[in-house]
């Protein structure tokens, strides 16, 4: 029996060793990265913004594309009577050609071209609205998951300092084999949570490079700046909505893009006009000398009007499709209306409901967890109360410090869908 003892005692003692030498990894450089700085690499880094961006070169070559005439037609040709026995000559002759535009086809072709380079611009500031935003919660995520780590460790912390002491106490005869065991136990699951809310933390910061285009490694990673203090507001819902309709990319987008639609029906219009085709040309023609009927060389000068025969104007096809694209714009349009108007309200309400919660937990919900706690552990420690109050009392005040840290970061991701949705912008860490 004393060897059994002895054997379990040096059992526990082996797994506390384990359990202080075991560390998490979290020795790896850290680069401080405040959000101001990391939203201005953001709007100046990011590859996809970037690349996004190359949309509004692209639509200003669109314009000068649409400032072309049509090129004219240079033509040569040349001819030989063949008639050598007969001394008929040969000749030569060029003509230059052009297509005449009528209708203001290229005026329409300048308007639509111009009208959808500004329809690409209100979408490039859509993007960066959402890429704010979205970079936004990475960065407020990596916060969130750093303050869990902490949590968990300072838990597990708190659970080895019992597990240590059970061994001791156990040696002594103080407490059942059965509580040794079983705090050894909790000390080990909380650590294997330690390490994946570690893995969560580091995937988070991991994530921040890939937004503003810097290499991640393993042993150099930026650490964001700040805190969840500076997130509550007063808004007016009706308010909200107004400066979204004034403000939103998005909406300006849609109104643009039945511009664009009218630019196109405009064009469509034009299109079906006749255009007239110039033509101008020289000829000469050389000299013939048989005897029957002798010619001298001369010189012709030509010029002419083609006009097509469009047959194809009985189909209207472009100009069918342009008038339903346009009544199209105007129902997108007024349902982007009704959807910024939804989205505001949602995200206002969401926001209000997160307000109410860290007013739950700030009425001194964590400080009573706290001292529970302390105070389980110290009867405890004494010998009042068993290892499973202690243990219930330290999960209550896990769950209560975690849920009051989810509350913090929703608040914040609550308030930065707000804005986003609104189109409004004052986030600061």
């Amino acid at each position: 029996m004393q060897l059994k003892r002895f054997l379990l005692t040096v059992a526990l003692l082996t797994a506390c060793a384990q359990f202080s030498a075991a560390q998490t990894d979290t020795a790896f450089v850290r680069v401080p990265l405040r959000y101001a700085d990391f939203l201005a690499q953001v709007g100046q880094q990011n590859r996809l913004f970037v690349a996004e961006k190359f949309n509004i070169s692209i639509a200003e070559a669109g314009i000068e594309s649409a400032k072309v005439f049509p090129d004219p037609e240079l033509g040569f040709g040349w001819f030989d009577n063949g008639q050598r026995r007969m001394q008929m000559g040969f000749g030569f002759e060029t003509a230059l050609g052009w297509t005449l535009e009528l209708g203001g086809k290229r005026k329409a072709r300048i308007a639509l071209a111009q009208s959808e380079s500004e329809l690409v611009r209100y979408m490039v500031q859509d993007f960066f609205r959402h890429l704010r935003a979205d970079a936004t919660l990475s960065f407020l995520s990596a916060i969130h998951n750093r303050f869990q780590y902490r949590v968990r460790l300072a838990s597990y912390q708190s659970m080895r300092q019992i597990a240590l002491s059970d061994s001791i106490r156990y040696r002594l005869g103080a407490i059942t084999e059965m509580d040794a065991r079983q705090s050894q136990l909790e000390a080990g699951t909380m650590l294997n949570d330690v390490f994946q809310t570690e893995a969560d933390w580091k995937s988070s910061l991991a994530a921040l490079h890939l937004l503003i285009a810097k290499p991640v490694s393993a042993d150099t990673l930026l650490l964001p700046e700040g805190d969840f203090s500076r997130f509550e507001r007063n808004f007016n819902l009706n308010e909200l909505i107004i400066t979204a309709q004034n403000n939103r990319a998005d909406l300006m987008a849609a109104l643009q893009q039945k511009d664009v639609s009218e630019k196109m029906l405009r064009l469509a219009k034009a299109n079906r006009v006749i255009d007239l085709g110039l033509a101008a040309g020289i000829g000469y023609t050389s000299y013939v000398t048989n005897v029957i009927a002798p010619t001298p060389s001369f010189t012709v000068v030509s010029g002419g009007i083609s006009v097509p025969l469009r047959l194809s104007n009985k189909f209207a096809g472009e100009l069918k499709a342009a008038k339903a694209a346009q009544a199209q714009a105007d129902l997108l349009y007024e349902q982007a209306e009704l959807q910024i108007a939804n989205e505001v309200t949602q995200a206002y309400f969401q926001y209000e409901a997160a307000k109410k919660q860290v007013r739950q937990f700030n009425t001194g919900l964590l400080a009573e967890a706290q001292a529970v706690l302390n105070g389980k552990i110290y009867s405890y420690q004494r010998g009042e109360t068993n290892l499973l109050e202690v243990l219930n009392a330290q999960r209550t005040y896990n769950e209560v410090q975690q849920n009051y840290y989810n509350a913090l970061f929703q608040l914040a991701a609550t308030l930065v869908e707000l804005e986003r949705a609104a189109a409004i912008w004052d986030i600061d860490l």
